[in-house]
């Protein structure tokens, strides 16, 4: 359980409360590592590690390239930290995944914590023996813009809780999820969200992700056809505002509706750029390469 103290710096915002060396406790922890990608994460990271340091024997840290004070803060918190090249969300979860050394892995992004709830949830499914099912499913309830999101962005389910042997990354990056051979169950308690700093850092990455998603699907070989320009978009606001009803969040939840709605249409767009470039470049080869953009965690 954690203490009152704990749970304030887990909500906290700033690392600077961050000791010395702060090593995990392994006289109470579980058969169970934690596996992280970062980059450029000093400011989420510290309130994710506080939030496990309880719970898990080993911590993993697989970084793509920070320049700000990420591996420092892993470092403290006893945490093995390794940096490699970026190969995609996928490709980089399953590094984490396969770096990890006990027999159940949770999973989490840097933007996340561990609530006290849920913190107790996990340590009732590790009995003397090893839990029955081979995967868990956690709610994931999301912070944004000064409250919590009760409702468009919420229930969110996702498979984080998995026994290492049967478990894998797969997806379509950015996409990405968590597959296990076996059966699953739900766990109470909810993983602590806390997505963005603001409506740029929101508008930015969904520009990033967009354009991501949409290097994916040119990938495999999809196209841009109309309905993904004309319906699409509007099937992916519906979905948030009324299915998950998110207009009961107010503000917020047109916010994040509209949002979902510019995110479906710009991935969609970047397709079509993508594809009416490629036919352009099959006709001409005076058009000058443009550089890889870089991705984030």
């Amino acid at each position: 359980m954690l203490s009152a103290l704990q749970w304030f710096r887990i909500r906290g915002w700033s690392c600077s409360w961050l000791p010395l060396q702060y090593a995990p406790d392994v006289s109470a922890s579980l058969s169970l590592s934690v596996a992280i990608i970062t980059l450029n994460e000093e400011v989420n990271l510290p309130r994710c590690l506080e939030s496990v340091r309880e719970l898990a024997s080993e911590i993993v840290v697989i970084d793509s390239g920070s320049n700000d004070r990420t591996g420092e803060v892993a470092r403290r918190f006893g945490a093995s930290f390794r940096s490699e090249p970026w190969q995609g969300h996928v490709a980089q979860k399953n590094l984490a995944l396969r770096g990890c050394t006990q027999p159940w892995v949770l999973c989490l992004d840097a933007d996340e914590a561990v609530s006290p709830e849920l913190a107790d949830a996990i340590r009732a499914v590790f009995p003397a023996q090893s839990p029955a099912p081979d995967g868990f499913w956690i709610n994931r309830r999301t912070f944004y813009l000064g409250q919590w999101v009760r409702h468009a962005w919420n229930p969110e389910w996702r498979l984080r809780l998995v026994r290492r042997e049967k478990a894998r990354w797969a997806g379509r990056d950015p996409h990405d999820h968590l597959e296990v051979a076996g059966v699953t169950a739900k766990l109470t308690g909810d993983l602590l969200h806390y997505s963005y700093a603001n409506l740029q850092d929101h508008f930015e990455r969904t520009i990033r992700h967009a354009r991501t998603s949409a290097d994916s699907l040119e990938r495999a070989g999809r196209r841009c056809r109309w309905y993904h320009l004309v319906i699409s978009p509007w099937l992916a606001l519906g979905k948030r505002l009324i299915l998950k009803q998110g207009f009961r969040d107010g503000r917020r939840g047109w916010i994040i509706a509209y949002a979902t709605f510019f995110s479906v249409l710009a991935k969609y767009a970047f397709l079509f750029e993508e594809r009416a470039a490629g036919r352009r470049g099959a006709n001409t080869s005076s058009s000058p390469a443009t550089p890889a953009e870089s991705h984030d965690s």
